[in-house]
C-alpha cells in the first residue's frame, strides 16, 4: 500500500481494524464502544469508533470540543442528539456532524437502542478518555479525572436546560 499524508503533513499508513481483534470497552450499564481508529494510527487525520447504545443506556452528557468536528452515522435504532439548544432524533442511516464549540450530548432515544459510527476530524487521542471513563466505572478513577483531563481530550461539560429536560422524561 501507498503510503498517505494527511493534512497536518504527517505521513501515517492504510489502516485496517479487524473487528475480530477490535478493543472493545464497557463505561457505562447498557454501552459498548469498539475502538476503530484513534489519532496516532491515522497521522491525526480522524478517529472512530462505533458505540452500541441498550434502551435506557445514559450516553453522553452534554460536552463541546475545540478542536475537532465530532460526526455521527446512526447504522441501526435510532438516537437523540442535543445539538446547541435543539434535540436531534437520528434513525437508521442519517448523518450529523458537529463543529467544534457547539454543545451537544446523545442517548438512545427514549424505547430504543442505537448503534452508531462516531468520528473526529481532525483527529484526536480519544481511546485513553474512553479507558478512563471504564475505569470510572469500575471504581478505578474518579468524576474529578475524567474533570481534570478535560484540556488533554478536549472534553469540555457544559449545561442544558434541554437535555436535562429531555433525561427527566426517561
Amino acid at each position: 500500500m501507498n503510503e498517505t499524508k494527511n493534512s497536518q503533513n504527517r505521513p501515517h499508513q492504510p489502516l485496517l481494524t479487524r473487528a475480530a481483534t477490535a478493543e472493545r470497552l464497557s463505561d457505562a450499564p447498557g454501552s459498548l464502544i469498539t475502538l476503530l481508529a484513534d489519532s496516532d494510527t491515522t497521522g491525526g487525520a480522524l478517529t472512530v469508533n462505533s458505540a452500541r447504545f441498550e434502551k435506557g443506556a445514559a450516553g453522553a452528557p452534554v460536552h463541546f470540543h475545540t478542536r475537532a468536528t465530532e460526526f455521527f452515522f446512526v447504522l441501526d435504532g435510532s438516537l437523540q442528539v442535543l445539538v446547541g439548544e435543539e434535540v436531534l432524533t437520528l434513525t437508521k442511516g442519517d448523518f450529523l456532524a458537529v463543529p467544534p464549540h457547539t454543545p451537544h450530548a446523545f442517548a438512545p432515544a427514549l424505547d430504543s437502542t442505537a448503534e452508531v459510527l462516531v468520528g473526529f476530524t481532525p483527529g484526536m487521542d480519544r481511546f485513553d478518555y474512553y479507558r478512563l471513563l471504564g475505569r470510572v466505572h469500575d471504581g478505578e478513577a474518579t468524576v474529578q479525572d475524567i474533570k481534570d483531563s478535560s484540556e488533554q481530550y478536549d472534553n469540555h461539560y457544559a449545561e442544558s436546560r434541554v437535555w436535562r429536560e429531555r433525561n427527566a422524561d426517561v
